[in-house]
């Protein structure tokens, strides 16, 4: 179990839209300072304040520190067994944290989907991590948590129910309400910058094992899908889906930081349905606009385009419409013998926001609470934390998990 610390965790970044959801989440379903100890941090004492008074109370403790001062960060992290953080770009924001959390033993999660700043993070602190026995776990919500979550459940109750493992899972997004985040998005525009002003970022977001070891980069999956074709296995047209380029990333890191528990010809790719027919067809094309849309050329008219459509950091939708979200992943699983399955992971919320902030604040819970292995690192969430993650997601963050043979 972790040493004693003052806290068991501090949520950095709380003013913020995400932030702000993920403290009323910890507030109403684990109060404070009993079982869970936790506090509230960031720059702003008075933004704070205004948060706690709307979605907590006094009794949460606020605590301020700067992101770009490494004591303020030090004398934050070293209170605490965990630092939950929302901040980002993170390329810009979380770079000293991570570092100072590796450095001063804290575990670390968050909701990076910034492959080109994670695979510096793996480069930079991985092998200090497992040195010091300190986690840090990137992708903790929407992407890539449903993700590489159902990909290990998959195969959990494949091998159970079965005998066999997988070794080919299709993910394919068969129904989805809830519009990306301001910080999601301000994120991608980050990595897509740092792309076409850099070709070692661009050759880690373009390939397929961009987030594995350096020593096991090579494989035979191809490319996330960018196009719009015929599926057999969904017998429908699919297209694009904006987050498989860091799903499929941290599923194969999975596989790789586990020593191939999945098998080294294991295969896994995403994709959205978009429908039966020309309808489903036109409606394949539109989504591969909008994505087309958004990862444009900085500067460019159709950046333009985005930047006026899209959410900014900091805004995000009211809580009807957050509560009248889902997602319904569907995993098509191939076996070993050429049999099939279907694995099936659904939430209940907007994913970008409600149940991104159920999933982060439950992580965390998962790092600072439970009886976790002592594997650590730069992690990915299943191997981090597998079954233990699996049953909070299920019992408290409104995921389910199903698996059937067909």
């Amino acid at each position: 179990m972790k040493r004693n610390k003052e806290f068991d965790i501090i949520v950095w970044g709380a003013s913020g839209f995400t932030g702000r959801l993920v403290v009323a989440y910890l507030f109403q379903n684990y109060g404070v300072n009993d079982d869970l100890k936790w506090a509230m941090a960031g720059r702003n004492k008075q933004k704070l304040n205004q948060v706690r008074l709307e979605v907590a109370d006094n009794s949460v403790p606020i605590i301020i520190a700067d992101c770009n001062d490494e004591v303020s960060l030090k004398e934050m992290i070293i209170r605490t067994k965990v630092i939950c953080t929302t901040v980002g770009p993170y390329a810009i924001y979380g770079s000293k944290l991570v570092s100072s959390c590796v450095n001063h033993g804290t575990d670390y999660c968050d909701l990076s989907g910034e492959v080109q700043w994670m695979r510096k993070m793996i480069d930079q602190h991985h092998e200090t991590a497992k040195i010091n026995g300190v986690k840090i776990v990137h992708t903790c919500g929407f992407d890539s948590i449903p993700s590489d979550m159902g990909v290990y459940f998959t195969q959990r109750e494949s091998l159970a129910q079965t005998g066999q493992l997988a070794n080919k899972i299709q993910m394919r997004v068969a129904g989805i309400r809830g519009g990306i985040s301001g910080g999601t998005y301000a994120s991608l525009t980050k990595v897509m910058e740092q792309s076409f002003h850099d070709k070692e970022v661009y050759k880690v977001l373009t390939n397929p094992y961009g987030l594995n070891p350096k020593e096991k980069f090579e494989g035979d999956d191809v490319r996330d899908l960018n196009s719009i074709k015929y599926d057999e296995v969904s017998k429908s047209w699919i297209g694009p889906f904006v987050m498989a380029g860091i799903n499929t990333k941290v599923v194969r890191r999975s596989n790789a930081l586990s020593g191939y528990i999945y098998g080294k010809d294991f295969r896994y790719d995403e994709a959205t349905i978009s429908g039966k027919g020309l309808k489903g067809r036109i409606k394949g094309y539109l989504t591969a606009l909008l994505l087309l849309i958004m990862t444009a050329k900085p500067g460019s008219f159709l950046k333009k385009i985005a930047n006026k459509i899209l959410p900014k950091p900091g805004e995000g939708p009211a809580k009807e419409q957050r509560e009248k979200g889902f997602y319904n992943l569907k995993f098509y699983t191939t076996l070993q013998d050429g049999s099939r399955a279907l694995g099936k992971v659904t939430g209940d919320m907007d994913p970008g926001y409600g149940s991104t902030s159920k999933m982060l604040g439950e992580a965390a819970v998962c790092l600072a609470k439970d009886n976790l292995s002592n594997v650590s690192g730069v992690l990915t969430p299943s191997i981090a934390m597998g079954d233990f993650l699996l049953k909070r997601l299920e019992n408290r963050a409104g995921l389910s998990f199903s698996f059937n043979k067909i």
